[in-house]
């Protein structure tokens, strides 16, 4: 199966047919989305996105064989360019954080409403979705706890040697930008906060994530946090 012009193609990857079926249904809902292929497995997504090259996955994140967190390492290393998103029933912030280290750009609940479900895909397909608060409030703890030895041994809870506020490569008004993307806050109440509009925040943003060889929101927060931009 081949994507349409200006589609976001979407490979859909759950071990439960239940599960395709039913994001297969949601993804129906907004014609920005085409379903391009299906697997069961890790292997089994490796393989088809080789083939189908698409432009997000949806990955579950607890499969039989080859898990989720593997099959998205394994996938970025083959399409740097993939947007990976995790889908599962907990939101348990030790597996959000693997996901990061491996390249995911977020995750969603299998609960949430579809609506939810699609404008954050919507989002994720323009480069413009937000952390949740929630999410950064809760990375904020995890790495507080990680840092005074309550994560010893987690590689993704623990400040890089060496680094420090001082060797950030950033100018002051993307420190700015930066401190409020770790918040939460999306590009219009970031605009609105320093005074700039949207589409200087998405410059701000593009040239930030470009200086740190990142991709995502939560990998800039995580930034923030190990150079103590947050204590600022």
């Amino acid at each position: 199966m081949s994507g349409r012009p200006g589609k976001v193609k979407v490979l859909i990857v759950d071990d439960h047919p239940h599960g395709r079926e039913g994001i297969r249904e949601i993804l129906s809902g907004d014609d920005l989305f085409e379903a391009v292929g299906e697997a069961a497995s890790g292997e089994e997504a490796i393989a088809l996105a080789s083939d189908l090259l698409p432009d997000l996955v949806l990955m579950d994140i607890r499969m039989p064989g080859m898990g989720g967190l593997e099959a998205t390492y394994r996938l970025k290393l083959l399409l740097p360019s993939l947007k990976i998103i995790m889908v599962t029933v907990s939101d348990d912030i030790t597996h959000l954080f693997e996901a990061i280290k491996r390249g995911a750009q977020g995750y969603l609940l299998k609960n949430l409403d579809p609506s939810a479900w699609l404008q954050y895909l919507r989002e994720i397909a323009v480069d413009e979705a937000p952390m949740s608060k929630e999410l950064a409030f809760r990375l904020l703890q995890e790495f507080s706890a990680g840092a005074s030895g309550g994560a010893a041994g987690s590689e993704a809870s623990q400040p890089q040697a060496g680094s420090s506020f001082p060797l950030t490569p950033l100018s002051g008004r993307e420190k700015e930008v930066l401190q409020r993307v770790a918040t939460g806050a999306s590009n219009r109440e970031i605009a609105a906060a320093l005074c700039l509009s949207e589409h200087t925040v998405k410059n701000h943003l593009k040239n930030i994530l470009q200086k740190l060889h990142l991709e995502n929101r939560v990998q800039l927060t995580r930034y923030a946090m190990e150079q103590g931009l947050l204590r600022q």
